[in-house]
């Protein structure tokens, strides 16, 4: 299984092939196995053994404790990764227009006229492949109009959410 993990703003490729982990393109022995009786998980990577905390933030963001310092991790397969990359694409990161990333089924909205978001809020979430992709907001602003409801049906490409400045907070 293939994974991309991004930690301090650097991504890397890692491959999950039973006891072996290639990052990157180095292959290494690893394993990440729970310590009994503790919250602990302990690390094995090329023989070296270290203790890690991990406490799941949703999402595939993670905080790990390691000795005493923490780091915030990314963990996304492939898969999700690829469908984050459709709904990047589909949103520019200014743009106050949030298109469908690809055919789909609106399980929810989040939003209504009127409505206040910060940039990054949830404001639909849209099942596509079997899975559900929250939709979040470019930039922050009103929702000036919504242009789909629940149990909807859309193509790729289609309007969904219309967000315009908000006048007060500029």
């Amino acid at each position: 299984m293939k994974y991309f993990v991004t930690v301090g703003g650097r991504e890397f490729a890692v491959e999950v092939d039973g006891e072996h982990v290639r990052i990157d393109g180095r292959s290494v022995p690893a394993s990440l196995r729970p310590r009994q009786g503790t919250p602990l998980r302990q690390l094995t990577v090329d023989g070296r053994a270290i203790d890690v905390a991990l406490d799941s933030r949703g999402r595939g963001r993670w905080v790990a404790g390691v000795r005493g310092e923490h780091l915030e991790l990314e963990v996304l397969d492939e898969r999700t990764r690829y469908l984050r990359s459709l709904t990047a694409a589909a949103r520019p990161a200014g743009g106050g227009i949030i298109r469908a990333p690809m055919p789909g089924l609106v399980a929810r909205v989040l939003v209504e006229p009127g409505a206040v978001v910060a940039a990054g809020a949830g404001v639909l979430v849209l099942e596509a492949m079997k899975m559900e992709n929250e939709l979040r907001a470019p930039r922050p602003g009103v929702v000036a109009a919504v242009r789909v409801a629940a149990g909807q049906t859309v193509e790729k490409g289609e309007v969904l959410v219309e967000l315009e400045e908000n006048k007060i907070l500029t």
